[in-house]
């Protein structure tokens, strides 16, 4: 059964539909669903790569062309590492090469770093045209196929290079699931828990109450729905109140300030996107209790739900905190010089402050 949910913003709203079987009715979707009409033009330009579009590409692609859109594609090659802007120029020579237009639409069809880099790329063509976000990763599901934000690497940061774009839909089929790597899954809890902090209590007393959050066969229907349901509504509700990132939005960058620099000094090749954020959820909980802003019994709490999907809660080995602190300065969240921090008040309320001492960090990773 498919549910709907709103992104209500000021000038670019647009529906997040989690639907069973979405991926087979994707040109329908597109053409206006139950709504009205979204005009995408005729032209399309399929984006994903090749793992991706062996499992779904071709269905994708008839979906499209039995919905009337003229459907070309662009294979990008797979993995954090090749989201660059060399990368880019690939769908910026197939965009040119099949003479898309100020109408035309970019399909997003694999996980955040092919969402990301097509979104990137729909903000720039032509000073900007539509995409359409088909996320086939929990992670990008859950967090990055929402909320408009764009972008690639710097080969000294993550994110650095990027744009506020909105899609115009967000199409999610947990149908897709299904072949998720088991490593890839587990990387998503990490958002998925992070929103039961940050945002919603009942979200992280049900992931509790489940046996195990390691592999989707142990979740069972009902809670992946819950997940997807409830995830969706937190990062909605966060966007629609702060599209870019003035002030409530960077609550959704709890654990990411250490994750990011994690994943970036390891190259985005030891630890991926979910397990630099879960590091960074763990670091976070304790700046928090030593700042008393927190107490440990939640902490706690937060470590029991990251060892339960079995991610890592320490530092990779051989890591330099000095490194670390260093590239905290690069982080996108800097603001005059100071490292701004999402640390936790109580589950289900967060607060950002730049009022963080470097030696309580230090300490921190210390222990980790």
């Amino acid at each position: 059964m498919s549910c709907v949910i709103p992104v209500a913003l000021p000038q670019n709203s647009y529906s997040i539909a989690i639907a069973p079987g979405g991926v087979d009715q994707l040109g329908t979707w597109m053409q206006g669903g139950q709504g009205e009409p979204l005009k995408l033009g005729e032209k399309v330009l399929l984006v994903s790569n090749p793992l991706i579009f062996k499992h779904y590409g071709e269905r994708a692609r008839v979906a499209l062309e039995r919905a009337g859109f003229q459907v070309a594609t662009c294979m990008l090659p797979a993995g954090e590492r090749y989201k660059t802007l060399n990368t880019l120029q690939k769908i910026y020579d197939a965009a040119l090469a099949h003479r898309l237009e100020r109408s035309s639409t970019l399909v997003a069809l694999g996980g955040g770093v092919i969402g990301d880099m097509t979104g990137f790329a729909a903000a720039t063509w032509l000073r900007g045209v539509n995409v359409v976000q088909v996320p086939t990763s929990l992670l990008a599901m859950v967090d990055a196929a929402i909320g408009g934000k764009t972008g690639v690497n710097h080969p000294r940061g993550k994110n650095l290079i990027g744009a506020f774009h909105q899609p115009r839909l967000v199409m999610i089929d947990p149908q897709v699931l299904k072949t998720l790597p088991g490593r890839e899954f587990r990387a998503a809890m990490a958002e998925v828990i992070k929103y039961g902090v940050i945002w919603d209590r009942e979200l992280f007393e049900q992931l509790e109450t489940a046996r195990r959050l390691d592999q989707i066969n142990y979740l069972g229907d009902d809670l992946l729905q819950q997940i997807l349901i409830r995830s969706c509504q937190a990062k909605a509700h966060v966007v629609s109140k702060d599209e870019k990132e003035a002030g409530l939005r960077a609550i959704l960058n709890y654990g990411h300030t250490i994750g990011h620099a994690v994943e970036s000094l390891t190259g985005y090749t030891r630890v991926n996107h979910g397990e630099g954020v879960a590091i960074g959820m763990i670091a976070a909980g304790q700046i928090a209790v030593a700042l008393g802003l927190w107490d440990q019994v939640s902490a706690d709490r937060q470590l029991s739900l990251i060892e339960k999907a079995k991610l890592p809660t320490q530092l990779p080995p051989g890591m330099d905190i000095d490194a670390i602190l260093a590239a905290l300065q690069t982080d996108k969240k800097v603001k005059a010089g100071q490292v701004r921090f999402v640390l936790p008040k109580q589950i289900g309320t967060a607060i950002v402050t730049d009022q963080v001492p470097t030696q309580v960090i230090r300490q921190v990773l210390q222990q980790m």
